[in-house]
């Protein structure tokens, strides 16, 4: 998504910093928010890399169920809008190299309308989407053959992310339009049942130039016990205890930033004691610490992105495996900040930015092994390959970024 000023009210303006495309990347104006039935084939047009084709029962899903070999092609699935000009018309399927980093397509699963953030069950066999629309909805996918399972309203507006708890059991997903987060159950198929749970972010009043609650983020700590809520209209992260039998909220505790910052997503360390806050308000991050007894987050005082232009608004953080490095996601800088992580994640240190090669990184993402990082570059509509020293952090783009209509959420297996 955009910024917080930009992004304020109907599905239009949340989308205002797509903008008009120049070049020979396809315009990712908004087209309306007229709904559409999400069929048909991928729309990708030539030289997307994505064939034009609609996905059939028993076509093999890249990678799904594969050896996790190095040398061999793994899955790579990604987020777009099927309601903006130049945009996709589903979930786009293509595959990597997990040494080279070259993408290849494979498609598009199409009756997905408007997914544009995508998380995989723990076990890999299911895929969910965030339908991006007036009437928020989820969606899930078979991977083994990319058939869809269904969808399930949220209840809310504007669904914009969806996590699964580490359990398996539940799917949960926030609404940036109305403010609100919802939990549905995952039944053995992978499929969703009816909402279990929605919790609305009615306090404290709206942050400066906001006219109400925008849930951003919702994900579960390491703990397994706990939820916490990034919400970018309130200033607030909301932590929740989720009844892992009914598949309800009870929120257990408040933190929040400094007036205006506007946070939108969190990212904890593998430790488990500390997390990362992207403000894209105001163009800062914090170092947050966490006690997973009670569910609490502190959040501490605001740090540099390290962005030289005029606006900018950090969209993400994505920390290695092994704790030791932190990517942040600079839109309108065009930038992937570098930070070595200190003091067992208790400090983030700012190395250094690297271009994206690309224009408006929404959402960055590592691969399992951390040795790749794929950005999803919103306007150029192209996902960027960067090779990740794991000594020193350093970035090093593995080749032409892939083309990929508005590309706003990239997902490695």
């Amino acid at each position: 998504m955009g910024s917080g000023t930009d992004e304020a009210g109907g599905c239009w303006s949340r989308r205002r910093l797509v903008g008009v495309l120049g070049g020979g990347a396809a315009s990712a104006a908004l087209a309306g928010c007229a709904e559409d039935s999400g069929s048909g084939g991928s729309g990708s047009g030539a030289g997307s890399g994505v064939p034009e084709a609609r996905e059939t029962a028993g076509s093999a899903a890249p990678g799904s169920g594969s050896s996790t070999s190095p040398s061999r092609p793994r899955p790579l699935y990604l987020g777009t809008y099927t309601t903006a000009e130049g945009g996709g018309r589903g979930i786009g399927v293509a595959s990597y190299h997990p040494v080279s980093g070259r993408i290849t397509g494979g498609g598009t699963i199409t009756g997905v309308p408007d997914p544009s953030y995508l998380a995989v069950h723990p076990d890999g066999g299911t895929l969910y989407a965030a339908n991006e629309r007036a009437r928020g909805a989820v969606t899930a996918v078979r991977l083994s053959d990319r058939t869809v399972l269904g969808s399930r309203a949220t209840g809310g507006a504007h669904t914009c992310h969806v996590s699964v708890h580490p359990g398996g059991r539940w799917l949960l997903s926030a609404d940036y339009g109305s403010g609100t987060v919802a939990v549905h159950p995952i039944d053995a198929s992978g499929a969703l049942g009816e909402r279990t749970d929605q919790v609305t972010h009615r306090r404290p009043a709206p942050g400066p130039g906001q006219e109400g609650p925008h849930a951003h983020q919702v994900v579960t700590a390491p703990d397994g016990g706990h939820v916490l809520a990034v919400d970018l209209g309130t200033d607030t992260v909301y932590s929740y205890r989720l009844d892992e039998r009914n598949g309800t909220l009870t929120e257990v505790a408040r933190a929040g930033t400094r007036a205006g910052a506007g946070p939108r997503h969190l990212t904890f360390h593998p430790g488990g004691r500390y997390a990362y806050l992207a403000n894209e308000s105001d163009d800062t991050v914090a170092v947050c610490g966490y006690d997973d007894a009670t569910g609490r987050l502190t959040i501490g005082a605001p740090q540099p992105t390290g962005a030289k232009g005029a606006t900018n608004h950090p969209a993400q953080f994505a920390v290695t495996p092994d704790g030791a490095h932190a990517f942040l996601a600079n839109r309108g800088d065009n930038t992937l900040a570098r930070y070595a992580v200190e003091a067992d994640g208790a400090r983030l240190r700012l190395v250094g930015t690297v271009p994206v090669a690309g224009d408006f990184p929404r959402q960055i993402a590592l691969s399992p092994d951390g040795g790749l990082l794929f950005a999803a570059n919103q306007r150029s509509g192209t996902v960027g390959v960067f090779r990740v020293d794991a000594e020193s952090g350093e970035l090093r783009l593995t080749g032409e970024p892939f083309a990929s209509p508005v590309a706003v959420c990239a997902v490695p297996l």
